[in-house]
C-alpha cells in the first residue's frame, strides 16, 4: 500500500520530505512518483510502474489528488497482470 504525508515546515520552518514510499506529485513536471529515498536536500522519486529515479527539492512535491492516486494506482495494477 502507498501512504502519503505531505511535506509540511517543521518546527525551524525547514520543508519535512515524506516518507519513503509515499506518493507524491513533482509539482514541476507533474509527474507521479513514489519516495524512494532522500539524498541530500533533495527527494528520490521513481514511476509507479518502474523506472528511472529522479530527484526533487522536498518543496516541490505534493500530495497527489484523489484522481491522480487513483490512475497510478491503477497502472500499477495493470502492469502487474500484464496490461
Amino acid at each position: 500500500m502507498v501512504t502519503m504525508m505531505a511535506p509540511t515546515p517543521g518546527a525551524y520552518g525547514h520543508t519535512v520530505s515524506p516518507d519513503t514510499g509515499a506518493l507524491v506529485v513533482d509539482r514541476r513536471s507533474g509527474k507521479v512518483g513514489v519516495v524512494m529515498g532522500h539524498v541530500g536536500p533533495y527527494v528520490q522519486l521513481r514511476p509507479p510502474c518502474g523506472g528511472l529515479e529522479w530527484d526533487v527539492p522536498p518543496e516541490d512535491v505534493r500530495p497527489p489528488t484523489p484522481t491522480e492516486e487513483s490512475s497510478a494506482k491503477v497502472a500499477v495494477a495493470n502492469r502487474r497482470w500484464g496490461r
